[in-house]
């Protein structure tokens, strides 16, 4: 079992991201001990940063610290989704950003998806067989997708952790941690 203290965690967002949904994670973990990654697509406005939607309205920037194009997944032992609408309707059309969620679900590490990111995991064909959970307004899209949904602050099902939204932030920053001192997950690779 690893320990959160020496655990590597990459975050992957875009402008457009749920404003909490990336910094509460992000402070929870490296509260916890973890190494934090922020990374983005080459495609975004500003090469430092992306924007966040807070609410009602574009939020704070958030520092990016790589582009997924320099990313090694194999140099990470979690993968952390924020949601929002905008956010993980972008990534999806990121070929370089799926290949990364390919990887961390091939190898078994944590991936973890709140609010709208389920889509991506739709995406990548991991929804099918597993237990998840996502924002109300894209549940029909899970069930479509082949996963058993759940109204429940987070899901776990095998490394791939779920949750709702941002009232949900403590649960799934903690079920993230506990996933990963668990260490890597046997399943079938999406």
């Amino acid at each position: 079992m690893p320990s959160i203290t020496q655990a590597k965690i990459l975050i992957m967002a875009t402008d457009g991201f749920e404003q909490a949904e990336l910094e509460v994670p992000k402070a929870k973990l490296a509260e916890a001990g973890a190494q934090v990654t922020v990374a983005a697509p080459r495609s975004r406005q500003k090469p430092d940063s992306i924007r966040g939607w807070d609410e009602t309205d574009w939020g704070r920037p958030v520092k990016v610290d790589a582009d997924i194009e320099s990313i090694d997944p194999g140099s990470y032992d979690a993968l952390v989704l924020p949601g929002g609408q905008i956010n993980p309707d972008k990534l999806r059309l990121e070929p370089k950003a799926l290949e990364i969620l390919r990887s961390f679900l091939g190898s078994g590490k944590v991936v973890a998806a709140i609010c709208h990111a389920p889509w991506l995991l739709v995406e990548v064909g991991a929804a099918k067989g597993r237990k998840m959970t996502s924002f109300a307004s894209i549940k029909t899209d899970v069930i479509n997708a082949g996963a058993e949904w759940y109204d429940s602050a987070v899901v776990a099902d095998k490394g791939i952790v779920t949750s709702r939204n941002p009232g949900d932030l403590d649960a799934f920053s903690a079920k993230i941690i506990e996933e990963i001192q668990e260490g890597r997950h046997d399943r079938a690779a999406a």
